[in-house]
């Protein structure tokens, strides 16, 4: 018996090996689908393990593309990730991911100091521009969307 991880994040099983069979007969798993065989702590990809090898040898590579929701949700990745390179010390880039707080302390910062601190961040927002733009569509949904993470 084994435990699949779907596309989802959501754990299935237990399901028999022949269930898988026909899960890669219709496209549902892949070769990079996460497995657990029961009573193991370790997943691993379906490819490594060696009963379903000759099945997903047989099945061509599948290019799955990203879901629509997922690309209009990082649709502000570039420009908040830019506007971190080169903004940052007014924080426009938290303003673009509606981050307001977060954007008015790097803006109050730098003003208020009279541009004494605009070093400092001009500094964090070029990293977070670079985090930004580093991370793939769904890595970035899921940590600055969902995750709502304000800093770094």
């Amino acid at each position: 018996m084994y435990k699949i991880v779907g596309v989802n994040g959501q754990q299935y099983g237990p399901v028999s090996a022949e269930e898988i069979r026909r899960w890669i007969a219709e496209n549902r798993v892949n070769a990079q689908t996460l497995a657990r065989v029961e009573g193991s702590p370790h997943w691993k990809p379906l490819g490594e393990l060696p009963e379903f090898a000759a099945e997903l040898k047989a099945m061509p590579p599948q290019i799955v593309p990203l879901p629509p929701a997922v690309l209009t949700r990082a649709a502000n990745k570039i420009p908040a990730g830019v506007c971190g390179i080169l903004l940052g010390a007014f924080g426009i880039h938290k303003f673009i991911l509606g981050y307001t707080g977060a954007g008015l302390i790097l803006l109050l910062v730098t003003v208020l100091s009279c541009g004494l601190l605009a070093g400092v961040t001009h500094l964090i927002g070029l990293i977070e521009g670079i985090i930004y733009l580093c991370r793939s569509d769904e890595e970035f949904v899921r940590t600055y969307v969902d995750g709502r993470k304000e800093w770094f």
